[in-house]
Protein backbone atom coordinates (compact mmCIF):
# COMPACT_ATOMS: atom_id res chain seq x y z
CA UNK A 1 0.00 0.00 0.00
CA UNK A 2 1.75 3.27 -1.01
CA UNK A 3 2.15 6.23 0.86
CA UNK A 4 -0.92 8.04 -1.21
CA UNK A 5 -3.67 5.52 -0.14
CA UNK A 6 -2.43 5.56 3.64
CA UNK A 7 -3.01 8.86 3.79
CA UNK A 8 -6.22 9.51 1.89
CA UNK A 9 -7.80 6.59 4.09
CA UNK A 10 -6.63 8.65 7.41
CA UNK A 11 -8.16 11.58 5.77
CA UNK A 12 -11.97 10.15 4.98
CA UNK A 13 -11.57 8.30 8.41
CA UNK A 14 -10.83 11.50 9.75
CA UNK A 15 -13.70 12.89 8.19
CA UNK A 16 -16.32 9.96 9.00
CA UNK A 17 -15.36 10.87 13.05
CA UNK A 18 -15.79 14.54 12.74
CA UNK A 19 -19.38 13.94 11.01
CA UNK A 20 -20.38 11.90 13.70
CA UNK A 21 -19.34 13.64 16.42
CA UNK A 22 -21.11 16.51 14.70
CA UNK A 23 -24.40 14.28 14.57
CA UNK A 24 -23.92 13.32 18.00
CA UNK A 25 -22.97 17.55 19.35
CA UNK A 26 -26.27 18.52 18.08
CA UNK A 27 -28.10 15.54 19.32
CA UNK A 28 -27.04 16.91 23.04
CA UNK A 29 -26.61 20.65 22.42
CA UNK A 30 -28.26 22.48 19.76
CA UNK A 31 -26.91 25.88 21.22
CA UNK A 32 -23.15 25.31 20.49
CA UNK A 33 -23.35 22.83 18.04
CA UNK A 34 -25.66 24.70 14.67
CA UNK A 35 -24.70 22.03 11.84
CA UNK A 36 -24.58 18.03 11.24
CA UNK A 37 -21.14 18.09 9.20
CA UNK A 38 -18.08 19.80 9.63
CA UNK A 39 -17.41 23.03 7.26
CA UNK A 40 -16.21 21.64 3.56
CA UNK A 41 -12.73 23.11 2.40
CA UNK A 42 -14.33 25.60 0.04
CA UNK A 43 -16.22 27.16 3.11
CA UNK A 44 -13.21 27.05 5.22
CA UNK A 45 -10.96 28.65 2.54
CA UNK A 46 -13.55 31.00 2.25
CA UNK A 47 -14.08 32.31 5.58
CA UNK A 48 -9.84 32.30 6.07
CA UNK A 49 -9.18 34.45 2.86
CA UNK A 50 -8.29 37.76 4.77
CA UNK A 51 -5.81 35.59 6.72
CA UNK A 52 -4.47 35.25 3.03
CA UNK A 53 -4.90 38.28 1.97
CA UNK A 54 -2.24 39.79 4.66
CA UNK A 55 0.23 37.59 3.27
CA UNK A 56 3.32 37.40 5.11
CA UNK A 57 2.19 40.31 7.54
CA UNK A 58 2.05 38.47 11.25
CA UNK A 59 -1.75 38.66 12.75
CA UNK A 60 -3.49 38.39 15.54
CA UNK A 61 -6.20 36.01 14.21
CA UNK A 62 -9.32 34.78 16.64
CA UNK A 63 -11.64 31.75 15.76
CA UNK A 64 -14.96 31.50 17.47
CA UNK A 65 -17.20 27.95 17.40
CA UNK A 66 -14.47 26.28 15.69
CA UNK A 67 -16.17 22.69 16.25
CA UNK A 68 -14.06 19.83 15.41
CA UNK A 69 -11.46 22.04 13.41
CA UNK A 70 -12.00 21.39 10.06
CA UNK A 71 -12.30 25.69 9.00
CA UNK A 72 -9.10 25.94 12.35
CA UNK A 73 -7.14 23.56 10.22
CA UNK A 74 -6.92 26.11 6.99
CA UNK A 75 -6.22 28.84 9.19
CA UNK A 76 -3.29 27.20 10.65
CA UNK A 77 -1.69 26.56 7.55
CA UNK A 78 -2.39 30.40 6.48
CA UNK A 79 -0.64 31.77 9.48
CA UNK A 80 2.17 33.68 8.55
CA UNK A 81 5.12 33.54 10.89
CA UNK A 82 4.67 35.71 14.16
CA UNK A 83 0.54 35.38 13.69
CA UNK A 84 -1.16 33.90 16.65
CA UNK A 85 -4.42 32.55 16.92
CA UNK A 86 -7.37 31.77 19.91
CA UNK A 87 -9.55 29.58 19.32
CA UNK A 88 -12.68 30.12 21.64
CA UNK A 89 -15.52 27.00 21.66
CA UNK A 90 -17.99 26.64 23.80
CA UNK A 91 -18.20 22.81 23.65
CA UNK A 92 -16.07 21.24 26.20
CA UNK A 93 -15.90 18.20 24.09
CA UNK A 94 -15.12 20.44 21.15
CA UNK A 95 -11.99 22.37 22.95
CA UNK A 96 -10.70 18.79 23.79
CA UNK A 97 -10.72 17.97 20.30
CA UNK A 98 -9.31 20.98 19.64
CA UNK A 99 -6.64 21.26 21.56
CA UNK A 100 -5.11 17.73 20.53
CA UNK A 101 -5.58 19.18 16.77
CA UNK A 102 -2.71 22.04 17.96
CA UNK A 103 -0.62 19.20 20.02
CA UNK A 104 -0.36 16.72 16.66
CA UNK A 105 -0.46 19.80 13.89
CA UNK A 106 2.89 19.25 11.80
CA UNK A 107 3.01 22.87 10.96
CA UNK A 108 3.02 23.74 14.74
CA UNK A 109 6.03 21.24 15.68
CA UNK A 110 7.54 23.61 18.38
CA UNK A 111 5.42 26.47 18.33
CA UNK A 112 2.69 25.52 19.75
CA UNK A 113 1.93 28.52 22.05
CA UNK A 114 1.11 30.42 18.70
CA UNK A 115 -2.03 28.64 19.17
CA UNK A 116 -4.30 28.32 22.27
CA UNK A 117 -7.38 27.36 22.61
CA UNK A 118 -10.01 28.84 25.36
CA UNK A 119 -12.76 26.64 26.29
CA UNK A 120 -15.63 29.84 26.95
CA UNK A 121 -18.55 31.52 25.06
CA UNK A 122 -17.13 34.06 23.01
CA UNK A 123 -19.17 36.79 24.86
CA UNK A 124 -17.65 35.58 28.25
CA UNK A 125 -13.75 35.46 26.68
CA UNK A 126 -11.69 37.53 28.08
CA UNK A 127 -8.73 39.61 26.53
CA UNK A 128 -6.73 42.68 25.75
CA UNK A 129 -5.80 41.40 22.57
CA UNK A 130 -7.06 43.37 19.46
CA UNK A 131 -7.93 41.12 16.52
CA UNK A 132 -6.99 41.64 12.83
CA UNK A 133 -9.36 39.03 11.51
CA UNK A 134 -11.91 37.02 13.07
CA UNK A 135 -13.89 34.08 12.02
CA UNK A 136 -16.85 33.27 13.42
CA UNK A 137 -18.38 29.44 13.17
CA UNK A 138 -21.05 30.15 15.93
CA UNK A 139 -24.84 28.87 14.94
CA UNK A 140 -26.61 32.39 15.13
CA UNK A 141 -29.61 31.04 13.65
CA UNK A 142 -29.71 28.80 17.45
CA UNK A 143 -29.49 31.93 19.65
CA UNK A 144 -31.93 34.54 20.42
CA UNK A 145 -31.51 38.14 18.48
CA UNK A 146 -30.44 39.33 21.82
CA UNK A 147 -27.67 36.73 22.14
CA UNK A 148 -26.87 37.64 18.85
CA UNK A 149 -26.75 41.15 19.23
CA UNK A 150 -24.29 40.57 21.99
CA UNK A 151 -21.84 38.62 20.21
CA UNK A 152 -21.46 40.85 17.50
CA UNK A 153 -20.85 43.71 19.98
CA UNK A 154 -18.37 41.88 20.91
CA UNK A 155 -16.74 41.11 17.82
CA UNK A 156 -16.30 44.48 16.94
CA UNK A 157 -14.98 44.94 20.18
CA UNK A 158 -11.94 42.88 19.15
CA UNK A 159 -11.69 44.27 16.16
CA UNK A 160 -8.66 45.88 15.21
CA UNK A 161 -9.66 49.02 13.56
CA UNK A 162 -9.61 48.27 9.99
CA UNK A 163 -10.54 44.56 11.31
CA UNK A 164 -12.61 42.36 9.34
CA UNK A 165 -15.00 39.40 10.61
CA UNK A 166 -16.37 36.77 8.87
CA UNK A 167 -19.05 34.26 9.47
CA UNK A 168 -21.46 31.75 7.60
CA UNK A 169 -25.34 31.20 7.63
CA UNK A 170 -26.62 28.30 5.71
CA UNK A 171 -28.65 28.64 2.74
CA UNK A 172 -32.52 28.66 3.16
CA UNK A 173 -32.71 28.03 6.49
CA UNK A 174 -36.06 30.47 6.91
CA UNK A 175 -37.99 28.33 5.00
CA UNK A 176 -37.02 24.81 6.31
CA UNK A 177 -38.02 26.74 9.68
CA UNK A 178 -41.13 28.23 8.42
CA UNK A 179 -42.25 24.86 7.33
CA UNK A 180 -41.29 22.70 10.68
CA UNK A 181 -40.88 25.26 13.90
CA UNK A 182 -43.21 26.77 15.78
CA UNK A 183 -44.21 30.21 14.99
CA UNK A 184 -42.29 31.18 18.23
CA UNK A 185 -39.38 29.44 16.99
CA UNK A 186 -39.70 30.96 13.10
CA UNK A 187 -40.37 34.35 15.32
CA UNK A 188 -36.70 34.18 16.83
CA UNK A 189 -35.33 32.93 13.30
CA UNK A 190 -36.42 36.62 11.76
CA UNK A 191 -35.72 38.30 14.39
CA UNK A 192 -32.03 36.97 14.75
CA UNK A 193 -31.84 37.80 10.44
CA UNK A 194 -33.22 41.03 11.49
CA UNK A 195 -30.56 41.63 13.85
CA UNK A 196 -27.70 40.57 11.62
CA UNK A 197 -29.38 42.56 8.58
CA UNK A 198 -28.44 45.52 10.73
CA UNK A 199 -24.89 44.60 10.77
CA UNK A 200 -24.65 44.17 7.10
CA UNK A 201 -25.87 47.16 5.94
CA UNK A 202 -23.59 48.96 8.52
CA UNK A 203 -20.21 47.05 7.85
CA UNK A 204 -20.21 44.71 4.94
CA UNK A 205 -17.79 44.73 2.28
CA UNK A 206 -18.80 41.20 0.43
CA UNK A 207 -21.21 38.74 0.65
CA UNK A 208 -20.59 35.20 -1.46
CA UNK A 209 -22.70 31.71 -2.12
CA UNK A 210 -21.00 28.35 -1.24
CA UNK A 211 -23.20 26.26 -2.94
CA UNK A 212 -20.79 22.64 -2.94
CA UNK A 213 -21.08 22.78 0.96
CA UNK A 214 -23.39 20.43 2.48
CA UNK A 215 -26.18 22.31 3.24
CA UNK A 216 -24.98 25.52 1.08
CA UNK A 217 -23.59 28.63 2.72
CA UNK A 218 -23.80 32.52 2.09
CA UNK A 219 -20.66 34.03 3.69
CA UNK A 220 -20.96 37.39 5.03
CA UNK A 221 -17.26 40.25 5.66
CA UNK A 222 -17.84 42.96 7.57
CA UNK A 223 -15.28 45.13 8.49
CA UNK A 224 -14.91 47.71 11.59
CA UNK A 225 -14.39 50.87 10.01
CA UNK A 226 -10.67 52.72 10.70
CA UNK A 227 -12.33 55.82 11.31
CA UNK A 228 -15.30 55.96 13.81
CA UNK A 229 -16.33 59.15 12.05
CA UNK A 230 -16.90 56.94 9.01
CA UNK A 231 -18.40 54.00 11.08
CA UNK A 232 -21.69 56.67 11.72
CA UNK A 233 -22.46 57.26 8.55
CA UNK A 234 -21.43 53.95 6.99
CA UNK A 235 -25.22 52.48 6.62
CA UNK A 236 -25.15 51.49 3.17
CA UNK A 237 -27.68 49.92 0.48
CA UNK A 238 -27.17 46.18 1.36
CA UNK A 239 -26.59 45.68 -2.48
CA UNK A 240 -23.73 47.60 -2.76
CA UNK A 241 -21.86 45.59 -0.46
CA UNK A 242 -22.71 42.47 -1.75
CA UNK A 243 -19.69 40.37 -3.89
CA UNK A 244 -20.21 37.70 -6.53
CA UNK A 245 -21.11 33.98 -5.93
CA UNK A 246 -18.68 31.42 -5.40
Amino acid sequence: MDDWTTSHDRVLAQRNAEGWMFLLEAALDLRTTGAVTPSGKALARLLTDPVRENGAQPLNVLEAGAGTGSVTRTLISRLSPGSRLDIVEANPRFAARLRALVRSHPRLAGAHERVRVHHAPVEHFGTDRPYDVIVSGLPFTNFTPAQVETIMDRYLELLQPGGTLTYFAYRGTRHARALTASRAEARRHRGVEDVLAGYQRRYATGCWSVWGNLPPAKVWQLRRPADPVAAADAAVPLTATVGASR
